[in-house]
């Protein structure tokens, strides 16, 4: 029962919910003791040759009434527990949501995406059912046993309630041991569903590369694997889950035949009449509810403990990137400057960045190029503050980046990752995401300076085409320049291009870095590339190799030193010629 000790600050949230809630329950388990008492009078009416019409028709009254009464309170009951199970269900998946969106990148690169949305979704109905379901077993199994017991040993025989009591330590016993296998299995069957979704969120999301490949058989034979594998498991729960009811019903059978045994040796005895025995084998019959409800306690409650601790691991994750104390409430603007002596990523030894120094002054144009490998995402990253665990400081604007809060820091930021993705909207839409409010001639603008307005009104509905999940009905290209107009809908302070434009072709590229520096006059700009020819206008030059700045200049300086950057520049205008034909 730790879950309920566990869930204790909702319940305490939700108090007058459940105190009601449990009140009318108690009303409901009161009431039906009504029905066996009026059974056992009117059989000693029947036995005794008293029964006469007004005597039936005023124990049907009562019956009636009883009955209107559980099924209005039996109503309202739901509202107050099942209600309150919903809104913990609610505010469990928006903590989780918000934790997830305040998580760093080291974060999901531990965790799988299948896994938490399994976590969100199937843990969270587990708990659910903790604090509705589990509620109700709880509460109704006690109050109904412990109101049946109490009225059939004081109203009736407080000796054969005692004697068909006897076997009910021996259900105690073996309940608490099937729940503590339930606890166990369940575990390992929710991790199985957790590797299934994940699996399957993968099989979708690549499913152009496993068709490219020919491996549909082999996904399908590995997903077949993985499907019997959550089977299994959960089979293994429902084997210990279905031991509950035979056990069950093995123990009331025997109480029931020690009722009759013992309780017609006792109307034999003139102890009791007939009318109380069948009131009394009523009322056992009352008790088998109960009996299945605690078992079926166990059964949630195990399920709930386990959700609940995976649930709970997850919102104990430490958000590694937080704001400060005093944090300035300020977007920053100006000179970016870093003093990075080096920088490693969690987990790993050897450091990714190294003595990187340099001051890039506001509107200027900052060009990062060198190997894969090299560590430009990298450099990019710590800039917008994905990343704190450095030595140094960059400074932003004449303050450390740290100091800003995290919110404003991003909105001076308009970031073009390498994975460009879209969602699953239009194609307004997803230009406009950082302005949800922004006009269609504003979309258009941010469209025209990406180079990719012409395109979108060749699409079927035009702004108004539905990419698809991801884009996966774009071309490269064109998703990259998507993402391109939706970072300048920020219409921000620092626009970075994180090899943007690798996947157009060199007449759209100097299109688009026209327009840039045309629309973006005092406005900083830093752009990654493999391509030389995206930053070589700009005001400075980093080439990275092997976390460290080998060479840096501008276009011209860098072309006199003949180093890396002057070899790469000149076979890459080789490579160009002789696509060209030479020309």
């Amino acid at each position: 029962m730790k879950v309920f000790l566990d869930l204790g600050w909702f319940f305490k949230q939700e108090k007058k919910s459940y105190i009601s809630g449990i009140i009318i329950l108690m009303f409901v388990a009161l009431l039906q003791l009504v029905p066996p008492k009026v059974i056992g009078i009117i059989a000693d009416h029947i036995n005794d040759k008293t029964l006469t019409k007004p005597i039936l028709f005023e124990w049907i009254g009562i019956l009636a009434l009883a009955g209107i009464g559980m099924y209005v309170l039996r109503y309202y009951w739901r509202i107050k527990i099942f209600g309150s199970s919903v809104k913990l269900s609610k505010l469990l998946r928006n903590r989780l949501y918000h934790h997830f969106t305040n998580m760093s990148p080291a974060f999901y690169q531990k965790r799988r995406v299948g896994d938490l949305m399994a976590h969100a979704t199937n843990d969270l109905q587990a708990i659910q059912q903790t604090a509705g379901a589990g509620v109700l077993t709880l509460v109704d199994s006690l109050s109904t046993g412990g109101f049946v017991i109490l009225t059939m040993a004081f109203t009736i025989s407080w000796k054969l309630t005692l004697i068909c009591l006897i076997p009910m330590p021996f259900m105690a016993l073996l309940t608490s041991w099937f729940g503590t296998m339930l606890h166990r299995t369940f575990h390992k069957a929710q991790e199985a569903f957790s590797s299934l979704n994940d699996k399957t969120q993968e099989s979708i999301s690549g499913i152009k590369v496993i068709k490219t490949f020919g491996q549909e058989k082999e996904d399908i034979e590995d997903f077949r694997k993985q499907s019997e594998d959550v089977v299994q498991k959960n089979i293994v729960v429902a084997k210990i889950d279905s031991l509950y009811d035979p056990t069950i019903s093995i123990i009331v059978g025997i109480s029931f035949f020690l009722a009759i045994a013992f309780g017609s040796k006792f109307v034999l005895a003139g102890e009791l009449t007939i009318g109380e025995l069948i009131a009394f084998t009523t009322y056992l019959g009352l008790l088998i509810w109960p009996m299945l409800a605690f078992g079926w306690l166990f059964n949630i409650v195990e399920r709930g403990r386990a959700s609940y601790d995976r649930v709970a691991a997850l919102l104990r994750e430490p958000v590694e990137v937080t704001d400060h104390k005093d944090s300035l409430e300020i977007v920053p603007s100006g000179d970016i400057q870093y003093e990075i002596s080096e920088f490693t990523y969690p987990g790993e030894k050897e450091p990714m960045l190294k003595d990187i120094s340099f001051l890039l002054n506001k509107g200027e144009t900052l060009g990062i190029v060198g190997k894969t490998g090299a560590g430009k995402t990298t450099f990019l990253k710590l800039l917008i503050r994905e990343f704190e665990d450095y030595q140094g400081e960059i400074l932003f604007g004449g303050y450390k980046i740290k100091n800003y809060k995290l919110e404003k820091l991003r909105e001076a930021i308009g970031y073009v990752p390498q994975d460009h993705f879209l969602f699953s909207a239009t194609v307004a839409e997803n230009i406009a995401f950082t302005n949800p409010y922004a006009s269609l001639e504003e979309i258009h603008e941010a469209a025209k300076l990406a180079s990719i307005h012409e395109d979108i009104l060749q699409f079927t509905d035009g702004y108004q085409t539905v990419v698809g999940e991801r884009g996966v009905s774009l071309s490269g290209g064109q998703k990259q320049r998507i993402s391109i107009a939706r970072a300048l809908m920020m219409k921000p302070e620092v626009l970075i291009l994180d090899d943007s434009l690798s996947a157009v072709d060199a007449k759209t590229e100097e299109a688009i870095l026209s327009s840039l520096r045309e629309n973006r006059e005092g406005k900083t700009t830093i752009i990654t590339s493999h391509r030389l020819s995206a930053i070589q206008h700009a005001n400075l030059i980093l080439v990275l190799d092997d976390g460290k700045i080998s060479e840096r200049g501008s276009h011209d300086e860098l072309m006199e030193i003949g180093g890396w950057y002057r070899e790469m520049y000149l076979r890459q205008q080789l490579e160009e010629l002789v696509e060209h034909g030479g020309q």
